[in-house]
């Protein structure tokens, strides 16, 4: 489905959607929970309903209401194949506690998520005893458990997402664990995961997020948790505000706990000459300077797309670092952003050698967009379309992965939209 996004003025207050990667963590923690879990405020991603058709078909009981799952935890796989969607976080979370279990099992991909590299974790499981079989390195992932625990060695340099699936399931393994990592990226997410994992009672220690020592034989309990506001599409919504708000915006439901990576994005708009002030409820962001900037974005690689698509609007060029962190997402998003850009008229330069992306700010024109099947960017052209020209937006249904009221809410602030 396309749709044409018209510069428009926000105003009044918009509500970020709740997180994925939070909710996803908790349905795997529910899942090898005794008793009875509940989950307020649940995620209405896709990524979020692949967690738990995960989680019933490894055995869990769901119920699901208007604003709270109930989960009766129980690791008894009912199925033999579980579909993960395009789910990268809940492919490399699942896996590993999958192989808990001695029933072979196959965890399938749908989309780009079929092309994405799974190696770090075949490697990692294989010497804690599992049997794993990859189709050229990438999904469908074959597994034959249990998981025996160990010692094991993880490269992190593709993505935290293959530790967090260890640091779940290694507690309920029969062996204690040492799992040692080398260059590990997106830390705040691995401390998004040892918190909820400290939330169950699990035990997990490490020293500087490269050793981490992991008792077997742990009993995840039951819980009742909220699930946190996403700041990975909330980041978004922000700069959204800080190039629309007439005169400002306030974008709800972002918290300090837990932590997120995509918080940084405060930081960045601060140094690019935003006004940020926290509320009770969130953060009113107004229109500031917009000077340019250079970031760091290595940890936190999701914000390239809206800080890219900010960019675009400040007064001198801005440069993000951390490019390699950006080709084995839903698209290639450093490619993606670059010749997605260039047919709005912002010139985008990649520069692997210094692993930098730098944009030089310009007079947004109308042009069509191609979301390429990827949620964050369609949401970065929907940046462009709002703040400088009317943009024709290619696939806007890919959304639906992370954010799926993402238009609709916009909307309700005073976003203009057109069929296309």
């Amino acid at each position: 489905m396309n749709l044409v996004v018209r510069p428009s003025s926000l105003s009044g207050r918009i509500t970020a959607p709740p997180s994925k990667s939070h909710m996803q963590r908790l349905v795997a923690a529910a899942l090898l929970a005794n008793g009875e879990s509940w989950i307020r405020n649940p995620s209405d991603a896709a990524d979020g309903w692949a967690a738990l058709s995960a989680a019933a078909g490894l055995g869990a009981d769901a119920e699901v209401g208007s604003d709270a799952i109930r989960i009766q935890g129980g690791l008894n796989p009912r199925s033999r194949a579980l579909n993960m969607g395009e789910s990268g976080l809940g492919i490399r979370m699942f896996a590993p506690i999958a192989a808990l279990t001695q029933v072979p099992l196959t965890l399938e991909a749908e989309g780009t998520l079929t092309q994405r590299p799974m190696h770090p974790l075949a490697d990692a499981l294989n010497a804690a005893g599992v049997k794993v079989e990859l189709s050229s390195g990438r999904p469908p992932i074959h597994i034959q458990g249990p998981l025996s625990g160990g010692e094991i060695h993880l490269d992190g340099s593709l993505s935290s997402q293959f530790l967090t699936g260890l640091l779940m399931a290694l507690p309920c393994a029969q062996q204690d664990s040492i799992v040692t990592v080398d260059n590990l990226k997106s830390r705040p997410y691995v401390d998004m995961t040892l918190d909820v994992l400290s939330s169950c009672g699990i035990d997990v220690q490490h020293q500087n997020h490269e050793r981490f020592e992991i008792p077997g034989n742990q009993s995840y309990q039951a819980f009742d948790q909220t699930t946190a506001g996403d700041w990975s599409a909330g980041a978004f919504l922000m700069v959204i505000a800080a190039l629309t708000g007439d005169p400002f915006l306030e974008v709800d439901g972002l918290g300090n706990s837990p932590t997120q990576a995509d918080q940084a994005i405060t930081g960045a708009l601060l140094l690019s000459g935003a006004k940020l002030m926290r509320t009770e409820t969130g953060i009113r962001v107004d229109r500031g300077r917009r000077k340019g900037f250079q970031f760091d974005a290595t940890h936190c690689p999701d914000l390239f797309p809206p800080l890219a698509a900010y960019a675009a609007f400040c007064k001198k060029p801005s440069t993000i670092r951390g490019l390699h962190r950006l080709q084995h997402k839903e698209s290639d998003r450093g490619a993606a952003i670059a010749e997605e850009f260039a047919k709005a008229g912002i010139q985008v330069e990649l520069n692997p050698a210094e692993d930098t992306m730098t944009i030089r700010p310009g007079e947004v024109t109308p042009c069509t967009f191609n979301g390429r099947g990827d949620h964050r960017m369609v949401m970065a052209g929907a940046v462009l379309g709002l703040a400088g020209a009317p943009i024709e937006i290619v696939g806007i249904e890919a959304v639906e992965k992370s954010h799926p009221a993402f238009f609709d809410d916009l909307s309700e602030v005073g976003a203009e939209f057109g069929r296309a």
